[in-house]
């Protein structure tokens, strides 16, 4: 499966993930000391959809054009309206490191990986053109390279509090066995730190033995046990291989409330976004510790 960011920016599964993203960075500022996000595929930045996309128009197109009563939903729309605003910029998507990087105070700092070299360029005048937006600079670092490979290097992070945001393309076949290995070394390396991880739903029976062989990993490779959240989105049925169906956003060592605020703000975005009776959405502790 190939799931280039640039190909489906703004698309259900963007929303889904980005939201929860949100949620996640605006938890840790919760407290005053800073924090490192850490981006292993960042891709470019952001993306623009005026050429018309299918999936944006029925993504973020169809998103922004309702009022969610979910707080979550809200605050996601506000950010997304205030990224495009200015000359020229009302049909710019964020993707995950521009929405990273607009959450960071001055204590907080960003690591983001990109294998592509164009794609990595693109993401260097994206936080350039942010930090004029925002009149100051952005404590971000870029570095062109294997996300998978790098991580270890930055963990455990000198303020020792921290989100690691695993989304490969999933355009070979061993990415979800690197994923798998990542999010265990990233718990091992880091206990405490909360580990993001953007899996995609095509085949409802590869995702229950993933979950298992990602709870064995985990179990393997900390001393202590991880609470570990499953968030799922799907508009379509989960059975058939021919396209997306779904999308998946697993986290290890989430936030307090994070549980409940998605089982409130989850269920509305899929309602919003539904395209026929087939879709749904869950949100589940796989692990019996709560974090």
């Amino acid at each position: 499966m190939k799931y280039r960011h640039s190909h489906h920016a703004g698309n259900f599964a963007d929303l889904h993930k980005h939201v929860a993203l949100l949620g996640l960075l605006r938890a840790l500022k919760r407290k005053d000391k800073g924090f490192l996000y850490l981006d292993t595929h960042a891709g470019r930045g952001s993306y623009d959809l005026s050429g018309g996309s299918a999936e944006a128009a029925a993504g973020v197109g169809r998103f922004m054009q309702v009022q969610p009563a979910a707080h979550e939903l809200r605050e996601f729309a506000a950010l997304v309206r205030a990224f495009r605003a200015g000359a020229g910029r009302s049909q710019l998507y964020p993707g995950s490191p521009l929405l990273a990087a607009t959450e960071l105070r001055p204590q907080d700092r960003a690591v983001l990986f990109e294998l592509q070299g164009a794609e990595a360029h693109a993401l260097e005048e994206s936080c350039a053109a942010l930090a004029t937006l925002r009149q100051h600079p952005i404590n971000v670092r870029i570095e062109r390279g294997d996300g998978f490979a790098r991580l270890k290097a930055f963990l455990p992070p000198a303020e020792r509090r921290g989100l690691t945001l695993l989304d490969p393309p999933y355009e070979e076949q061993q990415d979800f066995a690197r994923l798998t290995e990542s999010i265990a070394e990233a718990a091992r390396r880091f206990p405490t730190g909360v580990v993001a991880a953007w899996y995609p739903i095509k085949d409802e029976r590869t995702i229950a033995p993933w979950h298992l062989e990602c709870l064995r990993a985990l179990q393997e490779s900390t001393a202590m046990r991880a609470a570990v959240l499953a968030s799922e989105l799907w508009l379509y049925p989960r059975d058939s291989r021919v396209t997306l169906n779904g999308s998946g956003v697993l986290i290890v060592n989430p936030p307090w409330l994070t549980l409940e605020h998605m089982q409130v703000w989850l269920p509305e975005l899929q309602a919003c976004l539904a395209v026929g009776p087939g879709g749904g959405s869950s949100v589940r502790m796989l692990s019996e510790s709560s974090g």
